[in-house]
């Protein structure tokens, strides 16, 4: 599974991306309004650190303004995947920009129906938002399952990039359903390092070591 980190904050991406965690980078308006920086010019640094795809967002919503906006986003980097929403514009400007070659992440998608145009629309990307789902007492991770069935059936070759990831549990059941990427923040991939049995058998280590008086260096 691919790691995306959500986020438009320059230090936390270059942490994990020094740690060989970082796939990828999604960012949003509420992300790039957090940051206080400059869409374009944040866009341009993420772009800039990280190898894979960097998503950046357009914010017009209707059709043309989206497929200029995208193409200006486009501009700023060869690994830019511009965002869309799953909107019947959205997909129109998806048809357009995917077919001029650019890597095009349809975002806010939260039925398996609009999955299935976002693939038929050319997506590069689906993402799918597991959170906001839990949110209003469905099941995200059925979404998930649901996409991943219908594209396998066809061979479509989107990928499943499972969004709105706030837990860990998130993300492991992404991963076993089988998305492609995940995209969370900072926080949550750093925290699926940590477990309590892991805590209390390094204190033991410690607590031992401390006997035996010795030292490694």
């Amino acid at each position: 599974m691919k790691f995306f980190v959500d986020t438009a904050e320059v230090d936390q991406i270059k942490e994990l991306n020094d740690l060989g965690m970082v796939d990828g980078v999604t960012t949003n308006p509420s992300l790039i309004l957090k940051s206080g920086r400059d869409i374009l010019e944040v866009t341009r640094e993420i772009a800039e650190l990280v190898d894979g795809p960097v998503s950046a967002e357009v914010v017009a919503l209707d059709a043309d303004a989206m497929i200029e906006e995208g193409r200006k986003l486009a501009q700023i980097a060869g690994n830019i995947a511009v965002k869309v929403p799953l909107t019947w514009a959205g997909l129109k400007a998806c048809k357009v920009l995917s077919d001029e070659g650019n890597m095009v992440n349809v975002t806010l998608c939260f039925s398996a129906n609009q999955a299935l145009l976002a693939a038929k629309a050319g997506a590069t990307f689906i993402s799918p938002f597991i959170g906001r789902l839990d949110d209003i007492n469905l099941d995200g991770m059925e979404l998930i399952s649901d996409i991943r069935q219908i594209y396998d059936n066809y061979g479509y070759e989107t990928q499943i990039l499972a969004a709105s990831i706030r837990t860990v549990n998130h993300a492991y059941q992404a991963a076993l359903i089988g998305a492609d990427v995940m995209t969370a923040p900072p926080a949550v991939i750093k925290k699926m390092a940590d477990h309590p049995l892991t805590d209390a058998g390094l204190d033991q280590f410690m607590e031992d070591w401390a006997k035996t008086g010795q030292k490694i260096v």
